[in-house]
């Protein structure tokens, strides 16, 4: 993805440096505990897999068995079973079992608008 709002490198740096002591305080009274801020990293990178994210696509759509993702993704099942271990650890994709068969989902509504509010930004 290209930013084509860089005109000049120097563009983001101030020429006179003088912070504002009364919004500096405001904003860190507002930022997470760095705890946290690990965390939410840690988060965003099971969304850095292109593969994952198109699993994630997919049951945004339609909750779906492993055997119709290995299909729709054109991918073996152990290649999609590994992204749906690793998706499920994290709490993005949940299943239930239907006899033999287990049918994934997305975990809530949050997953669903991550991935579609990302994919929004990029489109624009």
């Amino acid at each position: 993805m290209k930013n084509n709002n860089l005109e000049n490198e120097n563009d983001d740096v101030c020429e006179v440096f003088d912070s504002h002591d009364e919004v500096v305080a405001r904003v860190k009274e507002s930022m997470l505990l760095e705890e946290e801020y690990t965390d939410l990293s840690e988060f965003f990178k099971i969304f850095g897999n292109p593969t994952r994210l198109k699993i994630i696509s997919l049951l945004s759509l339609e909750d779906l068995c492993v055997c119709d993702i290995c299909e729709s993704l054109d991918l073996n099942q152990t290649t999609v079973s590994n992204q749906l271990r690793i998706l499920r650890a994290n709490n993005i994709v949940k299943y239930q079992k239907e006899g033999k068969m287990a049918r994934y989902s997305l975990t809530d509504n949050h997953i669903e608008m991550i991935y579609k509010v990302g994919l929004e930004h990029i489109l624009e």
